[in-house]
């Protein structure tokens, strides 16, 4: 189950983002590559979960774990969010955001080195500076903007903005209970990542 349901996760996540790009190539409007991006990075952060659960965690599962979850896809929603709503300031913030997170990622000492069959705590791997500060920054940014914009929509675009806010809800309660292992947690992203898309098409 623990290998599963990331995996089944992945694979839904990332055929949601497909949709967005296609979508994307039709309408050319900035947002959606924003959520497919997003959205990608929910599959590629749930394929880190499948890979831990499969082959036991170390530090390169952490890292794409860490980069695509804990820096990403929060960002990257919130972005998306900013530009249907004409903050096109947003775009090169974020792309110069997905590169400093990348780097941050890829270069950040983990110690002690990550081992062992569950999802590992930042907090015991990384230092605050520069990884968790990095990505409390992401989050919160990414959060606060998707759901201002969706709150400020509310009255013109129930549907599409309810289900926004549902998705977001429903990543964070997976985040936050993290302790029911890679299935549980990527049960809520599989959920989190079809509310979302529903709400971005909504919207439209």
């Amino acid at each position: 189950m623990d290998v599963l349901v990331p995996f089944a996760a992945a694979l839904v996540s990332f055929r949601l983002a497909a949709e967005l790009v296609r979508k994307h190539r039709l309408r050319r409007a900035p947002e959606l590559l924003a959520w497919a991006a997003s959205l990608g990075s929910f599959a590629a952060a749930s394929a880190a979960l499948a890979w831990g659960a499969a082959a036991g965690w170390d530090d390169r599962a952490f890292r794409a774990y860490y980069l695509f979850g804990g820096l990403l896809t929060a960002a990257l929603l919130g972005a998306g969010s900013l530009l249907r709503a004409g903050v096109r300031a947003a775009g090169p913030v974020v792309v110069f955001y997905a590169g400093l997170a990348v780097g941050v990622a890829l270069a950040v000492p983990i110690d002690p080195a990550v081992t062992g069959g569950s999802i590992p705590d930042a907090a015991s791997h990384l230092e605050l500076v520069p990884a968790r500060i990095l990505a409390l920054v992401g989050n919160i940014a990414g959060t606060v903007a998707a759901i201002g914009v969706a709150l400020t929509g509310l009255r013109r675009r129930p549907l599409g903005n309810s289900l926004i806010i549902g998705g977001v809800a429903v990543a964070a309660a997976g985040s936050a209970l993290a302790g029911l292992g890679q299935g549980g947690g990527s049960f809520f992203t599989a959920i989190a990542a079809v509310l979302l898309y529903a709400g971005f098409v909504s919207r439209r």
